[in-house]
């Protein structure tokens, strides 16, 4: 089997039924892929939605596990060890993956046999409608991704999104899979980046890292859950997780990581009076307390 796609979940009882939907649908056809969907603590009826859905879905491979220990690094990886696919496609539970989903994955494959890692682009579904104060700065931190046009290889320093990701299972492998002091959320706290560690240790193998467009996923957004209190976990999620990271290098690659957050809190800063000049107030402050939280959660 070529690939296998891992789903961690996660409380997404509304939404984990619409994920699987999307693959259930895929023009290329179940046979060309399996799907195992990791159950990590959910306390909703997750469990219960997917055993209905599954006996009214009984075809394809589709298997379903659980993970005790919280964190979607821990359940990546458990997804990850039962797998049987050659490669290793991750994708959320409130993502649905457009009709031609896995058709192009093994396209991009085909063509880029030297490939090891690559991802796609993820678009917000925003429910009910986008934010008036949203900017193409903030939209990260809900998962938006749109790196570029057309297929290429990711810029030095650039990678792929957890939510929409495929890396090679034996290349996975090699590196240790998701690092599970990254373990992304676990109960109100994240510590993310999680992604970014996996494909900076990818890189440092000499390999390069492809993005292509065409691998698309929508990702649920709920506007209602957006508070200032999700979005500070999120955005110090980020600067938690680089803390980890970059003092896991050397205490210099931590001090090197918080002059580039107070210089991206500047420019954050800039960024939010043009935004005013350009008679957009409602998203000039977001800009800036994005920058806030993430330098907040590199001294956490």
């Amino acid at each position: 089997m070529v690939l296998s796609i891992i789903i961690c979940s996660y409380n997404r009882a509304s939404y984990i039924s619409d994920a699987l939907d999307s693959l259930y649908t895929q023009t290329a056809g179940l046979d060309c892929f399996e799907a195992i969907i990791v159950d990590n603590n959910s306390t909703d009826n997750t469990a219960e939605v997917f055993a209905q859905w599954r006996v009214a879905h009984p075809k394809g491979a589709i298997t379903y596990l659980t993970e005790s220990k919280q964190g979607a690094s821990f359940a990546r990886n458990t997804g990850a060890a039962k797998a049987n696919g050659d490669w290793l496609c991750f994708m959320d539970d409130d993502a649905v993956a457009t009709p031609d989903y896995v058709k192009n994955i093994i396209i991009h494959i085909a063509a880029k046999p030297k490939a090891v890692g690559f991802g796609g682009r993820i678009i917000p579904k925003y429910v009910p409608a986008e934010p008036k104060w949203m900017s193409y700065y903030v939209s990260s931190l809900v998962g938006n991704f749109d790196y570029a046009p057309t297929a290429c290889a990711f810029a030095p320093g650039k990678y792929p999104l957890e939510s929409n990701m495929i890396v090679k299972k034996d290349i996975y492998e090699q590196i240790g899979g998701f690092n599970t002091n990254l373990p992304g959320v676990v109960g109100t706290l994240r510590i993310g980046g999680e992604g970014k560690e996996l494909f900076y240790k990818i890189l440092s193998l000499g390999h390069t890292i492809y993005y292509d467009p065409s691998i698309c996923v929508y990702h649920v957004v709920e506007v209602k859950k957006l508070t200032s209190e999700y979005m500070y976990r999120v955005a110090s999620g980020i600067g938690r997780g680089e803390k980890t990271r970059t003092l896991t290098i050397s205490k210099g690659a931590y001090l090197k990581k918080i002059i580039e957050y107070i210089f991206k809190l500047g420019a954050a800063v800039i960024l939010g009076i043009k935004y005013i000049l350009q008679l957009s107030p409602a998203k000039a402050w977001p800009v800036i307390q994005f920058r806030i939280d993430a330098l907040k959660g590199l001294f956490d």
